[in-house]
């Protein structure tokens, strides 16, 4: 089950990393985030993960394609809000 509460916090995470992601040139920093939130999304309320990652396997575990799905991850919350 999805709830507000679930999704509000998962917004916010991701928001605030995606902001600072963008900010930061320096690629340990990049990684550190990247890091961050794949823990997060192992974590977080499967449904939603789901969800959001609309049945992409590697979604925000993937070095080559992960600003782009943060990008995303963002997004789809933010609709879901």
């Amino acid at each position: 089950m999805i709830t507000k509460d679930s999704i509000a916090e998962a917004y916010s995470f991701f928001h605030q990393k995606w902001n600072l992601y963008q900010l930061i040139d320096k690629e340990p920093v990049k990684d550190h985030i990247e890091y961050t939130i794949s823990s997060y999304a192992e974590a977080m309320n499967a449904e939603l993960y789901e969800k959001i990652g609309e049945g992409k396997s590697e979604f925000l575990h993937d070095h080559s394609t992960f600003p782009q799905d943060l990008s995303n991850a963002v997004d789809r919350l933010e609709k879901l809000l």
